[in-house]
């Protein structure tokens, strides 16, 4: 499936708050922890947890959010599709680390490990 101008514009203008809430959802409901969901989140954009919550208050867009982020210099390493999209096939730079963060929050409610969804190389 290709990715839109109008999947793209979307994506960068939607409230990171407005998100976060189904995040937790998500992996609560599959009996995993926010402890686990903010490792995971800090893992990929160097936020920690107080970060995580300050973006929350300040109402970020997801492309300020990615902004202030580090990407994790293994964050390349996730592949594979989510929501429909290849993710190593996404050229928006934006809409590719949203999708970055969908499929570690998906590993990380499907049960997965953590050094796997933190592609940990041993």
């Amino acid at each position: 499936m290709k990715v839109t101008e109008k999947h793209n514009e979307r994506i960068r203008t939607m409230k990171f708050s407005g998100v976060y809430p189904h995040y937790v959802s998500k992996v609560e409901k599959k009996g995993r922890t926010v402890e686990e969901l903010h490792r995971v989140m800090e893992w990929l954009t160097g936020f920690n947890e107080n970060k995580i919550l300050q973006l929350i208050k300040d109402q970020v867009t997801f492309e300020e959010f990615f902004n202030q982020a580090s990407l994790n210099p293994n964050a390349h390493l996730i592949k594979g599709v989510i929501c429909g999209y290849r993710i190593e096939e996404i050229d928006n730079e934006l809409t590719r680390n949203c999708r970055y963060l969908d499929k570690l929050i998906d590993e990380l409610a499907r049960g997965r490990k953590m050094d796997k969804i933190l592609r940990t190389v041993s």
